[in-house]
């Protein structure tokens, strides 16, 4: 803990959020200022406190357990067809029933769990990690390189979606290291403007000015004195982009534009079995939708648990 007052004649309480408390003394107030381990350590158990963040943290985890090791205690083969039960609802046999190729859905939507958490964070990290640095950039230099930048960025922002997909994969192809790159590119702006926001917000406080008057280099004070204020800020816009990273991967399998078939996907699945919706094959879409809205309700729930706490 750090003393800043010239009297320590009492000594002020600290408050588990690690905010800043006082107390009266004889030569003036007594101020003192959590460490920031201990601050960490606060917001940690107020984290662990809310039920909404251990409810998100299960759920997740239960659909990380089905990434990983799905292919073990999945009842069937995901891959393997019969056509003699085809479209048949769910029963003792399929807990979740058949789709149009007799594949087991509960199989299909426990291996399809892997590709959705192999994309989901690392597209996310590519896109925080980009958008960091160039939010970075622009934020503390301004003038004529945030004019310049904040352009391009603006014309990305334009572009749908759906088009910077299909360009992607018209340029390199379906493939799982695809998807990572759509999705990190698209979040990149997005997470730059916020950024950029932090950084302005802090470009002339008094310790930055202090590290100027020190000598310190652009990128010292880049990465080494603004980057570790505005980091929660940056976790909650990981956390927010995280979310839609799952409905953007979802979607491009939807579109087509995911892992191909037949490789276990919740997005292409839907897209597969869209047409039995009319004949009454509801589970075949039910399913996988139960599947994708349960993980983007998870991670929302730990987001807003995250902001919470540090906004508390």
């Amino acid at each position: 803990m750090t003393d800043t007052s010239a009297d320590a004649g009492g000594a002020a309480p600290i408050r588990p959020d690690g905010s800043v408390s006082s107390l009266p003394g004889a030569g003036g107030p007594v101020v003192i200022v959590a460490a920031p381990q201990q601050m960490a350590t606060a917001r940690w158990r107020l984290l662990l406190r809310r039920p909404t963040f251990g409810i998100g943290v299960a759920i997740t985890l239960f659909w990380v357990v089905c990434a990983i090791f799905g292919k073990s205690f999945a009842p069937y083969n995901p891959l393997a067809q019969n056509l003699l039960a085809n479209n048949t609802g769910p029963s003792g046999a399929h807990w979740f029933g058949t789709d149009q190729l007799g594949r087991d859905v509960l199989s299909r939507v426990i291996v399809g769990a892997r590709v959705i958490l192999i994309v989901t964070p690392l597209a996310t990290i590519l896109g925080t990690i980009l958008g960091t640095a160039l939010g970075l950039v622009m934020g503390y230099f301004g003038g004529a390189t945030d004019l310049i930048v904040g352009r391009l960025i603006e014309a990305v922002l334009a572009l749908p979606f759906v088009i910077i997909a299909f360009l992607f994969v018209v340029a390199v192809g379906s493939s799982t290291g695809a998807l990572i790159v759509i999705i990190g590119f698209v979040f990149t702006p997005l997470i730059a403007r916020t950024v950029r926001a932090a950084v302005l917000s802090e470009r002339h406080l008094d310790y930055l000015s202090a590290a100027r008057l020190l000598g310190e280099s652009r990128t010292r004070i880049m990465f080494g004195e603004i980057l570790p204020n505005i980091m929660p800020t940056i976790l909650v816009e990981f956390t927010v982009r995280l979310g839609y990273a799952v409905f953007a991967v979802a979607t491009l399998g939807f579109l087509g534009f995911g892992v191909q078939p037949p490789t276990p996907d919740w997005g292409s699945d839907i897209a597969a079995n869209y047409s039995g919706l009319l004949a009454g094959y509801w589970w075949q879409v039910l399913f996988p939708v139960l599947a994708i809205a349960s993980l983007v309700t998870a991670v929302n729930l730990i987001t807003d648990s995250i902001e919470q706490v540090l906004n508390a």
